[in-house]
């Protein structure tokens, strides 16, 4: 009959609804019992998570200068400033759940003590997600506001009384390159593995006469030498900028030429070397390389520092190779923007200057260099500055 029929449907209707109930249960335990199993983060109420934060954050940067300088590598006020900086010039915005302040700390925590994300999740109470997309904001924000925390340089002026300095009028600094480890691909490997064997790449460096960073160039492989990664950056649209009639101080890896004054060859040089015995300069050249070792001695104090300052530049991370060169850049922003904003910075102290055991060195519109060749007139201008 007809009330059979319906009778059956209904019971059919009930028992397949009953099994659908259960099967969605099913599969709701188990995104749980999955999202518990990889996130690692506790399950805390939303009251005690929210009190966890905040209590963290305020260890963090509330607690003292000492303690905000051990975690994030400068004082509160830097801090705060750096925040106001990256909120009103670097598109930095807060989000539903976390401050701009919040953001920065991560970004910070990562870069001073390279934290791996399973530890910045118990840190903060935070998802991965959460951590991995607000470092990338913040990166994204600091490469932003580069024109700000760029440093430009000063040239040494006549009246220069500056021992280190006074001996190389017109100088705007000096620039070196240097190796930081990365992590590639096994197929590009062979590519980025430098002279002393490991893989990285080549970051060229050039900083002022205060070891605050002018322009910095990062991506060319470790396999690349010095001189190409020069030339490189002097013939970009926005590259290294060197005014005719000033110059950097580089090393005997590179060409003495217009823009860039080199030492004297087989010629002691090196300052470890007049360290010993305290052996006095026995000619105009050897007075010259100490005189220039001195100098240009600023920018490995200022990699030095650098390295010192962000423990992520000291070995490899998980990153593309892409987002690992703009973190080199960032912390070289970061350092200028310590630099610049506290009185003092504590990471000179670690990096001290390499004693010579008191041998003393007494006795219009801009035309733009682009090219790093030798030139006969260059060498002549170190000769009368060595004979000076």
């Amino acid at each position: 009959t007809i009330f059979t029929y319906f009778l059956i449907m209904f019971t059919f209707a009930v028992f397949w609804t009953y099994i659908h109930i259960c099967m969605h249960k099913r599969t709701k335990r188990r995104r749980i019992n999955k999202h518990k199993t990889t996130e690692h983060v506790p399950l805390f109420r939303f009251s005690d998570r929210l009190l966890h934060q905040l209590n963290y954050m305020r260890r963090l940067v509330d607690v003292s200068d000492t303690t905000c300088l051990e975690n994030l590598r400068m004082d509160r006020n830097s801090f705060g400033r750096l925040c106001y900086l990256l909120e009103s010039s670097g598109g930095l915005r807060p989000s539903r759940n976390v401050a701009p302040s919040e953001q920065i700390a991560i970004f910070l925590s990562v870069l001073a003590h390279h934290k791996k994300n399973v530890t910045l999740k118990l840190d903060f109470v935070r998802s991965g997600r959460t951590i991995s997309k607000y470092f990338n904001r913040v990166l994204d924000a600091v490469i932003r506001v580069q024109w700000i925390l760029a440093v430009h340089p000063k040239a040494v002026e006549a009246d220069c009384v500056d021992e280190r300095w006074k001996w190389f009028k017109g100088c705007l600094g000096a620039l070196d390159g240097t190796y930081i480890d990365v992590r590639v691909p096994s197929i590009d490997k062979a590519r980025y593995r430098n002279r002393k064997g490991s893989v990285s790449v080549n970051v060229l460096g050039v900083c002022d006469k205060n070891m605050n960073f002018v322009y910095m160039l990062s991506g060319w492989e470790g396999s690349v030498a010095d001189s190409r990664v020069l030339r490189d950056a002097v013939t970009r649209t926005n590259g290294l900028r060197v005014s005719n009639g000033n110059y950097y101080l580089v090393d005997g890896g590179y060409t003495n030429g217009p823009g860039f004054l080199a030492p004297y060859r087989g010629v002691r040089y090196h300052l470890q070397e007049w360290g010993t015995g305290n052996r006095r300069p026995r000619n105009f050249r050897e007075l010259y390389n100490l005189r220039h070792a001195k100098a240009r001695n600023v920018i490995e104090r200022a990699f030095g520092i650098l390295k010192m300052r962000w423990a992520i530049l000291r070995s490899c991370s998980y990153y593309t190779i892409r987002t690992q060169n703009r973190i080199i850049m960032a912390c070289a922003l970061l350092h200028n923007f310590i630099r610049t904003s506290m009185a003092n910075d504590p990471m000179e102290a670690l990096v001290p200057e390499i004693p010579t055991n008191g041998v003393s060195t007494t006795t219009n519109e801009d035309v733009l260099i682009d090219q790093v060749e030798a030139s006969p007139e260059w060498t002549q201008f170190r000769d009368r500055l060595a004979q000076d």
